[in-house]
This record gives C-alpha cells, sequence and structure tokens, in this order.
C-alpha cells in the first residue's frame, strides 16, 4: 500500500541525489585548471540526460527488471512497460513503482560522472559520452542487478551493499584506475604543477554533495523509518570523522592544513560510510569516517609514487572508500542496528567478512577488465585523448569553444 510519507521522502531523496551530480560538477570544476572548468562542469551535466535516457529504455529493466539467471534483469519493462503509479511487488513496495525507479535512475546518473574526474583535462567530449553510456550498460546495470536486484546472485550469497559502496563507489573507482592506465597522464604530469583554479567552487561542490549525501545514503532505506534515520546520522557522522582525520595527518605531513584536505577528507568519510551507513550504530560510522580520512589520504598520496595521474583523486577516495566501506560492513554491521542486516566480525560473524570480501574482489575484477576494454575498443573506433595543441589551449577552446572567465 502506498504510504503517502514515504513517497513523499524518496521523491525528495531523488532529487537530494540528482543535486549531488551538480555539486560533483563544482567540485571536480574548481580542481581544475581555468582553461578546463566548462568542460569539465559539461561532463557531469551530459551524464544527466544521456543516462537518464538509457535507464528509462534499457537500463532499469536490466538492473531491476525480472531476473535472468542472477547476473541481469530482463527487459521486459522497456521503456517503462509496466513501471506505473502503482506500488512494485518486489521493490520499495510502500511507494509508486514510478518513484522507486527515478531515484535509482539518479544513482546510474552520478556513478560514470564520478569517473571523469580521475582522467579530467585530457579526454575529448564524444568519445567520453560514448564510454560512459556503453559503460552504463555493461557495468553499472549488471552489478546494479547483482547487488539490489530481485535474484541478483550476489545478494542471493549474502553480500550487502546499503547505499552503493560496490555499485558505485567501487565500479567507478576501479573504472577510474583503468581509464588512468589506458589514457595515461596529462601533458607536464610530473613536472608542471596543476594548482586548483578555485577551491571556493571546490568546497561549494563539497556542501551540496555532503546534503545531497543524506538523500542518497538515508533514502536507500526506502522509507521514512528508524533505518533512514541510522543512515542519516551515521553518513553525517563519518563524513566529519573523515574532514577531521584528513587534517589530522595533513597538518603532520604537510605541516598545515588545507581547504583541500577538508573537502576531501569529508567526501573519503561519506563515500566510505555508504555501503554501511544503515546496518552500523553511530560509534561504528565514527571509526569508519577516521579510518577513510586516514587510508584514503594514504592512497592519494601513494599514486604519486606509483607514477598514474589520477586528476581529482577518484581511485584514492572513492575506489578505496568503496573498498574500505564494504570490507568495515563485515567488521561492524549489527543487527541490532538493522535487523535486515547481519552481524559482522565484532559481532561474532566472521563468515560475513569473508562474503563481503568476496563481493569486492568479484565486482572489482570484472568492473575493472570491463572498463579496460570498453575503453581500449572505444579508443579504436574514436580517440579518447586530446590532440597535444587541444590539451595545452585546454577543453573549453578545444571541445566547447567557450571559455570560463573573460580575462
Amino acid at each position: 500500500m502506498i504510504q503517502a510519507g514515504d513517497t513523499v521522502f524518496i521523491l525528495v531523496s531523488a532529487a537530494l541525489v540528482l543535486l549531488m551530480t551538480l555539486g560533483l560538477a563544482l567540485f571536480y570544476g574548481g580542481m581544475v585548471r581555468s582553461k578546463n572548468v566548462l568542460g569539465t562542469i559539461l561532463q557531469s551535466m551530459a551524464m544527466i540526460s544521456v543516462i537518464s535516457l538509457e535507464w528509462v529504455y534499457i537500463g532499469y529493466s536490466m538492473a531491476f527488471g525480472p531476473d535472468v539467471g542472477g547476473l541481469v534483469g530482463n527487459l521486459s519493462w522497456f521503456g517503462l512497460q509496466g513501471v506505473g503509479v502503482a506500488p512494485s511487488d518486489q521493490y520499495a513496495t510502500t511507494v509508486p513503482h514510478l518513484a522507486f525507479m527515478i531515484y535509482q535512475c539518479m544513482f546510474a546518473v552520478i556513478t560514470p560522472a564520478l569517473i571523469t574526474g580521475a582522467f579530467a583535462e585530457r579526454v575529448r567530449f564524444w568519445p567520453f559520452v560514448f564510454f560512459s553510456l556503453g559503460w552504463t550498460i555493461l557495468v553499472y546495470n549488471p552489478v546494479c542487478h547483482w547487488v539490489w536486484g530481485q535474484g541478483g546472485w550476489l545478494a542471493a550469497r549474502g553480500v550487502l551493499d546499503f547505499a552503493g559502496g560496490l555499485v558505485v563507489h567501487l565500479t567507478s573507482g576501479v573504472a577510474a584506475l583503468a581509464a588512468v592506465l589506458v589514457i595515461g597522464p596529462r601533458k607536464g604530469f610530473g613536472r608542471e604543477s596543476f594548482m586548483p583554479h578555485n577551491l571556493p567552487m571546490t568546497v561549494l561542490g563539497t556542501g551540496l554533495l555532503w546534503f545531497g549525501w543524506f538523500g542518497f545514503n538515508a533514502g536507500s532505506a526506502l522509507a521514512a523509518n528508524g533505518v533512514a534515520a541510522t543512515a542519516f546520522v551515521t553518513t553525517h557522522l563519518a563524513g566529519m570523522a573523515g574532514l577531521a582525520m584528513w587534517l589530522l595527518i595533513e597538518a603532520k605531513h604537510r605541516g598545515r592544513p588545507t581547504t583541500l584536505g577538508a573537502a576531501s577528507g569529508a567526501i573519503a568519510g561519506l563515500a566510505t560510510v555508504t555501503p554501511a551507513a544503515g546496518f552500523i550504530t553511530t560509534n561504528a560510522a565514527v571509526l569508519i569516517g577516521l579510518l577513510a580520512g586516514a587510508c584514503c589520504y594514504m592512497a592519494v598520496s601513494f599514486k604519486n609514487r606509483l607514477g598514474y595521474d589520477d586528476s581529482l583523486d577518484v581511485v584514492g577516495i572513492h575506489g578505496v572508500g568503496g573498498l574500505l566501506g564494504t570490507l568495515c560492513l563485515g567488521i561492524f554491521a549489527s543487527l541490532k542496528a538493522n535487523p535486515a542486516g547481519a552481524d559482522g566480525l565484532l559481532a561474532g560473524n566472521p563468515a560475513f567478512f569473508f562474503t563481503q570480501l568476496f563481493g569486492v574482489a568479484v565486482v572489482g575484477i570484472y568492473a575493472f577488465a570491463v572498463s579496460w576494454g570498453l575503453l581500449k575498443l572505444v579508443n579504436a573506433v574514436a580517440p579518447l585523448r586530446l590532440s597535444h595543441e587541444a590539451e595545452l589551449s585546454g577543453l573549453d577552446l578545444s571541445e566547447h569553444s567557450e571559455t570560463a572567465y573573460n580575462t
């Protein structure tokens, strides 16, 4: 039966997750050089249109439609056939099916947008769009079905992911790693300074992301109930703990805390708690946030030693955060927090930790392998990389014939 309160909650949460993609555009846009800001923002904005269309016609049916062998949904809901205002008998039974569909659409939109930070400042627009569309079909939709779809094989094995540690953050993080390896570093990487051109823009983006994350995590309870309240509180606590830990380590390591560090630490905490938000206690959320701040800081610092150009730290924050958070769920999960979840390692159930580890391995390997292959295919058909001259002039002029600032 449809409940008005739950319906309002899910619709508002969907709007908040859409706001996250726009916040991500500003978050990334502020961190690139001024000649690339509009091109970087447009990459996220384009996903709102491209992936929404894909979701309506095939994506939703692939991810949540009637199961085919535990691997994918069939296409019986093509073009939203059979998806109307009546509640679904499989998902979110107290809200219209359309409300659940559009809420999940916003997750599909932001996931490929996250990847763009890894190859910022050096990828052509249309090949990027083709890659993102193919990636959503081949990676996001199947993994979403495995973990969240009715009959999905990872869910059947007991793998849990409350709001997207595996489905969103790990998939985008390993795809980002594949992308930087295939595409290569920016011109001058390791020799020139690539300073953010507008940190206030990045801070504004951080605020919009943090605000929207309450819809992302609390909304994943799919009802206005106690689990939603738990996820809301754990989300905030992990975000603030990640921010604090990043600043403390940065002050010790570099001699002073920075605004960019505060933004990065907050996002690290928020990303890491995402898979666990509705399954853990508040104290566990603080611990997860502290671990996120420390581990993601080290991962971001370590990239320079490895020599790969993850421009805006997608691998170090979202990839590592998704992995860490999924494993932390295997440690800190408690049936006292959510009877529909599981007990983790600390509650006397080590088997659940290994279940989560299995989920990380499967999703990580699959997403990396398919992303690598798809990048190679797209690059062979339409080169992903900007020409040397275009990269020097910047995305804004070379790809879009516009500039953000008149100087």
